[in-house]
């Protein structure tokens, strides 16, 4: 079984959605998908109310997520770990132990050749419209990356 791990800030907007998606379109029985955050501002929180609004209306449920923050042994647990942006994927690094779990880690939309920036902006401070811009961002991202995964 392949073990994916989405890794944002806190665990809430962009990783919670970023699960979610890719959980939905990826085989049970194949691959496993989780998240977590670099911070541990909302430990045992729901993702935030906007990111499960915005799944809930592309038929995604990510409302019984729970928020944890990533652990040093999440390098042993997972095979890919993605970070939404550049100051989440440092942080990851910083905790790694050897080259191999730095090897694990990857900018998320790295995999994505149509978008510049590769940072997946933090919706948090924004609006219902922000998470929308972020759902399709990380939507498109993850067909890509789905069709890698299953090759």
């Amino acid at each position: 079984m392949t073990r994916i791990l989405m890794v944002c800030l806190g665990n809430i907007c962009r990783s919670p959605l970023a699960h979610g998606i890719l959980q939905s379109k990826l085989s049970e029985n194949h691959f496993y998908v989780d998240s977590a955050g670099t911070a541990a501002y909302h430990l045992g929180n729901a993702p935030d109310r906007r990111s499960i609004l915005v799944a809930k209306s592309n038929n995604i449920d990510i409302s019984t997520q729970s928020a944890r923050q990533f652990k040093v042994s999440d390098f042993d647990t997972f095979d890919y770990i993605y970070a939404m942006d550049q100051s989440n994927y440092n942080n990851i690094v910083s905790l790694a132990r050897n080259s191999a779990d730095i090897g694990k880690v990857k900018l998320f939309l790295e995999a994505n050749d149509s978008i510049s920036n590769k940072n997946v902006p933090d919706p948090y401070y924004g609006n219902i419209e922000d998470f929308e811009t972020v759902y399709a961002m990380i939507n498109d991202t993850c067909d890509i990356l789905v069709n890698s995964l299953n090759d």
